[in-house]
């Protein structure tokens, strides 16, 4: 039960919508529904914690030599279905980190050298089920 109150209070904070006791509580003036994606601030925490796990599913598909990290998040979806999942367009750069040294992204920089940078356009689906500590990314497509 105290998993599920997590959850709720996340999806609440999230995107201002609330399940209380089954039944749906939501704010004045808001659009929200179950089931239907929302616009959600690319600056959210959690927002940015979904194009991270975007990046990691990038990152182990890749055979390039430099791990890459997201540099902006254009735009940011939430839609909830047995958890949220996050519809993300973000821009991705290769940073001075190689692969095999297997470094925090938080502590890599960007490249700075001309001939090795790299930005690459990404479309994250990142479903994460709260409640049960799974994060999914069914879709992760980058040119």
């Amino acid at each position: 039960l105290a998993l599920v109150q997590r959850a709720e209070a996340l999806m609440c904070f999230t995107l201002m919508f609330c399940v209380v006791s089954g039944t749906n509580v939501t704010p004045p003036h808001s659009t929200i529904r179950p089931g239907f994606p929302v616009p959600v601030n690319t600056n959210n925490p959690e927002v940015r914690r979904a194009a991270r796990f975007g990046v990691y599913r990038y990152n182990n598909s890749s055979n390039d030599l430099f791990l890459f990290k997201e540099s902006q998040i254009k735009k940011a979806m939430v839609q909830i279905v047995r958890g949220l999942k996050y519809m993300l367009h973000v821009e991705i750069k290769r940073t001075v980190c190689e692969k095999r040294d297997h470094p925090s992204l938080d502590s890599c920089h960007f490249q700075k050298e001309k001939n090795l940078q790299q930005m690459l356009r990404c479309y994250f689906e990142v479903w994460i089920t709260p409640w049960t500590h799974k994060v999914h990314i069914p879709v992760a497509h980058c040119h």
